[in-house]
């Protein structure tokens, strides 16, 4: 589902942000991607969204390859994955339902369906009594359940959670990483970056370590790409 295939990125001024990156991640998985600030693990999750392009080296990302792609293929891929982040971006000036709704009508669908969506995956998040709310009526684990809703809305193939548990504490914080376990459970491929070691130690997932943009752990190319809707 995502391969990086000796991938580097270098910036102006000469510096790697990442250095012949080769791993695969297969349908389902839940990953950490774990390293200390500056290692490379936002850079990372960029290159899978597409924000970022490697200097050398090819990412594929649901069926998605950026040899070839070009900038109008990014809506279509985008549609595949949700993402998290760790500051939230909500819209303050819209309730719970709209910033949810927000991220569906971009796509252009009817409002029936935008209304059956929203309201099902704010059943799913714990927030069917917070529709009418704005952000500064939540609180910050609430906000993080609202920008969880609105990544995975469109039944994304893919998760990407970018330090979602940075500004909570550790009980909220565990919340958050029970809803994306119950959303990893669904089939979706989740993948996580924390610095959290505590969170991630009574765990067995799998993970993948950065140090300067190098790959320390969790290397595996032995697999190949298997674009396969996640099961919804």
């Amino acid at each position: 589902m995502i391969q990086f295939l000796h991938v580097s990125k270098e910036y102006e001024g000469g510096f790697r942000a990442l250095d012949a990156l080769s791993f695969f991640i297969d349908k389902g998985e839940f990953v950490f991607l774990i390293g200390a600030s500056g290692a490379g693990k936002t850079t990372l999750l960029k290159h899978i969204y597409m924000e970022e392009w490697p200097t050398t080296g090819q990412v594929q990302v649901c069926g998605f390859d950026s040899r070839v792609a070009v900038r109008g293929d990014l809506p279509k891929l985008r549609r595949k994955l949700g993402i998290v982040f760790q500051d939230f971006r909500l819209l303050h000036d819209r309730n719970v339902f709209e910033n949810v709704a927000f991220a569906l009508r971009v796509t252009g669908i009817r409002e029936r369906e935008v209304k059956r969506k929203v309201f099902k995956v704010l059943a799913q998040t714990g927030l069917s009594h917070k529709c009418s709310n704005y952000p500064n009526q939540l609180s910050g684990g609430e906000q993080q359940r609202v920008s969880i809703a609105r990544a995975i809305v469109n039944e994304p193939w893919v998760l990407l959670a970018d330090e979602p548990t940075g500004n909570l504490d550790q009980a909220v914080s565990q919340e958050i990483f029970g809803l994306l376990q119950t959303i990893n459970s669904w089939g979706t491929t989740v993948i996580m970056a924390t610095h959290d070691m505590n969170l991630i130690a009574p765990y067995h997932y799998r993970v993948i370590e950065l140090s300067r943009g190098t790959l320390i752990r969790g290397a595996d190319t032995t697999q190949k790409p298997k674009f396969v809707r996640a099961n919804w």
